[in-house]
């Protein structure tokens, strides 16, 4: 018994730090670590559509984001959605695209929380993670979060979640203008 615990210990050491050594130096170690447990990889899928290449579809039942990259094929992240009362639908366009951005909560937020506060800016313990992308004039983003085991749960205020990894990856590939369907 205590070899298993003693394996298993010498196995997570060794995982926590193999995610340390080759983190982006912007992103906490730790969460990486997490995600390593909770994430959904990423991946190339068949993706039969009619929207044209550099579109992003979220698919919140599934909650999984396809970013179409050619005719038949996306990419396809694991996300996070709002919970009960706080999803949405629609087409958006991509506004604004911000590394480690700023986060002023909106005033309803503030009225439900106000244990929050009123301004926090980019980082680590940011909300927002370490991009988001803008959705026009609304107050959602889909945006990196410094709480990885909530990819694959409904738990945000609207926001469409990523690990950080996936943000950034998603943040290089998607310009401005982009196209955003929510399903």
């Amino acid at each position: 018994m205590i070899s298993r615990f003693l394996t298993g210990a010498i196995c997570a050491v060794g995982l926590l730090s193999a995610t340390c050594a080759n983190a982006d130096p912007g992103i906490n170690p730790f969460s990486n670590f997490l995600a390593f447990f909770t994430a959904i990889p990423r991946q190339m899928v068949s993706f039969p559509t009619n929207y044209p290449p550099g579109t992003i579809i979220v698919r919140t039942a599934e909650r999984r984001l396809y970013l179409v990259t050619a005719k038949g094929e996306a990419l396809r992240y694991g996300i996070g959605v709002g919970r009960d009362g706080f999803n949405w639908h629609g087409i958006e366009t991509v506004t604004d695209k911000r590394e480690w951005p700023d986060w002023t909560p909106p005033p309803e937020m503030l009225k439900r929380r106000p244990d929050l506060p009123h301004h926090m800016a980019g980082g680590l313990a940011n909300p927002l993670g370490a991009r988001a992308l803008y959705l026009g004039s609304t107050n959602y983003r889909i945006h990196g979060s410094n709480e990885p085991h909530t990819i694959g749960t409904a738990a945000s205020a609207g926001c469409i979640r990523m690990t950080n990894n996936d943000v950034i990856d998603l943040y290089s590939r998607v310009r401005i203008g982009a196209t955003v369907v929510v399903q």
